[in-house]
């Protein structure tokens, strides 16, 4: 059932469904609750499952604000405290990854699946600085009255090539929230997860490669890696099946 709740003068859009012990559902850039239909239905057989649309995603509205990692964890940690969800089991996938990451470093969580997760700063090439410095000279070049009609038609056609389809596809705000985040380093928070983590990853993610898995697998203390070869970014989507079997194999309580 969809429902909403203001959080931080944040409308935020969410998903209710099922009963028992709650598993909160943590989706990428770009995407909202709709993601996770099939996950949705599968574990509210036995779960009270809740996903949520995090602020500028989804029909929730965009913030006000330039949002970094810590201001959409701790308006999930207020969501949590909302809706009395105790020891949520957090799956988040890409850039939900990240605030499942330091959400669990910082609260009693006691079960985390990470899907695909980002949160290990990517190493750039030389040749990725030289491709940033030269869009941002273009852009205050273009502010200047005098040189704007001779510099404004090469900044944006380099605006147009440059960056990924999600940074293309996005507003002006969601822009500079997402320019923020995937310069966040979440190594730091990793040690600090007391909770045992379930790594989901497709061997072919070019998004958050498996390099990233394999640093998160020996930052947390107790983690476990699970690959599927033939699989990208969405691998809980291209082996659904497998995905719904490993996962509900972790959560359930040890008789």
């Amino acid at each position: 059932m969809e429902q909403q709740i203001i959080i931080q003068g944040q409308v935020i859009n969410y998903t209710i469904e099922g009963e028992g012990k709650p598993v909160l559902l943590l989706h990428g850039w770009g995407c909202s609750t709709e993601i996770w239909k099939q996950a949705r239905a599968f574990f509210s057989a036995n779960h009270c499952v809740v996903a949520i649309d995090f602020p500028g995603f989804g029909k929730s509205p965009e913030p006000a604000e330039i949002w970094g990692i810590e201001a959409y964890t701790r308006l999930t940690e207020q969501f949590i405290t909302a809706l009395n969800l105790t020891d949520p089991v957090l799956v988040g996938h890409s850039f939900g990854g990240r605030v499942a990451i330091l959400l669990s470093s910082r609260n009693p969580i006691s079960k985390i699946v990470l899907v695909d997760a980002a949160g290990i700063k990517p190493r750039r090439k030389p040749v990725y600085y030289f491709r940033v410095y030269s869009y941002k000279l273009l852009k205050n070049l273009a502010k200047i009255p005098v040189v704007k009609l001779l510099v404004e038609p090469a900044f944006e056609r380099y605006r147009a090539k440059a960056g990924s389809s999600d940074y293309r596809s996005a507003s002006e705000t969601m822009k500079r929230i997402l320019s923020k985040v995937v310069n966040e380093d979440l190594t730091y928070a990793m040690p600090k997860i007391k909770g045992s983590a379930l790594l989901f990853w497709g061997a072919n993610d070019t998004a958050t490669p498996l390099s990233d898995a394999k640093i998160m697998e020996k930052l947390i203390p107790d983690a476990g890696l699970v690959v599927y070869q033939g699989c990208g970014h969405y691998s809980f989507l291209e082996r659904a099946a497998d995905f719904h079997a490993v996962v509900s194999h972790f959560i359930q309580p040890k008789s």
